[in-house]
């Protein structure tokens, strides 16, 4: 099993989220979001800057121009690195009851928001999940919106193939991930076939795919990452000391370091050295594919 090293330390996130390596600046990106907090790390040095805010942060990324981008609880921001201050970009969901989950780029640059029922009261903490009324979005570099996905009771899993003909997300409340064929011209997603039913430990959160077509899962309840075949075998998994890993992405200088966010938030005891929350980075064999920053 390969060794694994925590980032942060004693600093948790209550819900680590969204993790994004940009291969321009060699730092890690994420989110917390309970914790209304995006955060990015510079490996070499070990700093870690902080930008906070008013509203729930599910995601941020780096964009072309060199700002960033932020998804707060009712849409996506520009973020300004230095200041903080943020601008409005676009709301893709108009669903007042909606609030942002999984979010992140596509091969060619555009963001694909994805929302869910908030499920957070106005502390944070979680409250009842009652209804299926998230859903997926692809927003270009304008900030026109396209909707993929409907009727999503948790958004989660949002990765390509290598090859850029496969796309892969999840439903985390209902525990499946399903693949489609991808068209990057449309953009469309046609085809769906289940990829991962409810056999294995915990539910689908956040992924990341490397450079042979595998899949690698973090198992949200279960303390693991699992690696799946593009067929849907099960290919190594990862035991973490956490309860609840959140996503994960490929990362370091020749993307070979799997960084993997993990949450606090919804255990209802914890020991005084517990580690639930921490940012792990883990070494693999295996690269993965470089991720893009929003054309935008």
């Amino acid at each position: 099993m390969p060794a694994w090293e925590i980032i942060e330390r004693p600093e948790r996130d209550q819900l680590g989220e969204a993790p994004f390596w940009d291969v321009e600046s060699q730092s890690l990106f994420w989110a917390d979001i309970p914790g209304k907090q995006a955060k990015r790390l510079h490996p070499s040095s070990g700093a870690i800057t902080r930008w906070s805010f008013e509203l729930f942060c599910s995601a941020v990324f780096p964009t072309t121009k060199g700002d960033a981008m932020v998804a707060l609880r009712d849409g996506l921001y520009r973020l300004d690195l230095e200041s903080g201050a943020t601008k409005v970009f676009a709301k893709p969901d108009a669903d007042p009851g909606n609030r942002s989950n999984e979010c992140g780029t596509d091969p060619q640059g555009r963001i694909w928001f994805g929302t869910m029922a908030d499920n957070l009261g106005p502390d944070g903490a979680g409250v009842p999940l009652t209804r299926s009324s998230g859903g997926l979005f692809c927003v270009d570099a304008q900030g026109r919106s396209k909707q993929m996905l409907s009727h999503v009771g948790i958004t989660n899993v949002l990765c390509w193939s290598p090859d850029g003909t496969r796309f892969y997300t999840a439903d985390t409340r209902e525990g499946l991930v399903w693949s489609f064929d991808y068209d990057p011209d449309g953009p469309a997603i046609t085809n769906r076939k289940l990829f991962l039913d409810k056999a294995f430990p915990g539910d689908p959160d956040g992924a990341a795919v490397d450079e042979e077509g595998c899949l690698w899962n973090a198992r949200w309840g279960a303390g693991q990452v699992i690696r799946f075949t593009p067929d849907g075998r099960v290919d190594r998994t990862i035991e973490l000391p956490v309860r609840q890993p959140s996503s994960c992405c490929f990362g370091g200088p020749d993307l070979r370091t799997l960084y993997v966010t993990s949450a606090y938030q919804e255990l209802k005891s914890m020991a005084p050295d517990s580690l639930d929350g921490s940012l792990f980075a883990i070494p693999l064999d295996v690269a993965g594919s470089p991720m893009q920053r929003f054309a935008g």
